[in-house]
């Protein structure tokens, strides 16, 4: 008879879908520990199904537009912070993708989006991100920046969408029929997609920047105004990624 060790690594190793199979082979063994590990396995089962009706209600928009063969999904990320660019992500996935565990980023861990980011840069259609620079924020202001750097992110798609599902805005000097859907990162699977590649472009993006300015800290605030942030931005004077717009506040 295998220990309850042995027994608990086996139902650890094995996939969710195949957890029927390893409960029915020892459903009939009585051990408390053994009992314990079926009702997590259930458990596991029962999370999985859970999750896989929520990436199908996320497909609500992919469904009502599936008339159209390319379908992009348009999020950005980086409109608050202090320092770097802004960085805008468009995805368009294949009709079928029920890819699970896709979110707004912001409800992801930071492993989670790292994993996801993957997945979606394997499975997509198309995807590709657009910039403006601190400077080009400064320049025209963070909300027309934005709208250039996903005017950038579309212009680059190949295929072209035959519409646009986007994070709550309408984006000026764009052809393709758009879809502004309040919070959309959280209702739509393709703009949740983008969510996660913009956000992972520009959190990789801040890590280079770390290595350049060590002093502010970027690896851990990405350019988001926390204390140690300012306190290093008061200590050292701007580097050439804040956005002097968005400083002024603080004296520069």
């Amino acid at each position: 008879m295998k220990s309850i060790t042995e027994i608990k690594q086996e139902f650890q190793n094995t996939e969710v879908e195949l957890l029927p199979g390893v409960i029915e082979m020892y459903r009939s063994d009585e051990r408390g520990g053994v009992q314990k590990l079926i009702e997590a396995a259930y458990k596991r089962m029962a999370a999985l199904e859970k999750e896989k009706a929520r990436i199908e209600a996320l497909r609500e928009y992919e469904e009502k537009y599936s008339y159209c063969d390319y379908i992009c999904g348009i999020d950005e990320v980086g409109r608050g912070p202090l320092a770097g660019p802004v960085v805008a992500g468009a995805v368009i996935l294949p009709k079928d993708c029920r890819i699970l565990y896709v979110n707004d980023s912001k409800q992801l861990s930071e492993k989670k989006r790292e994993e996801l980011y993957d997945i979606i840069m394997e499975q997509a259609v198309c995807c590709c991100v657009g910039y403006a620079t601190p400077e080009r924020i400064d320049e025209i202001n963070i909300l027309q920046a934005t709208y250039q750097a996903m005017r950038e992110a579309i212009s680059k798609l190949n295929p072209q969408p035959d519409i646009l599902l986007n994070d709550a805005v309408n984006i000026p000097g764009v052809a393709i029929p758009q879809v502004p859907i309040i919070k959309g990162d959280a209702k739509s699977i393709t703009i949740g997609a983008a969510s996660i590649i913009a956000k992972v472009t520009r959190d990789r993006l801040m890590v280079e920047y770390d290595k350049l300015y060590p002093e502010y800290g970027f690896a851990d605030n990405k350019g988001y105004g926390s204390a140690a942030h300012i306190e290093a931005l008061k200590k050292y004077g701007p580097t050439p990624i804040h956005r002097r717009s968005f400083i002024k506040n603080f004296g520069f």
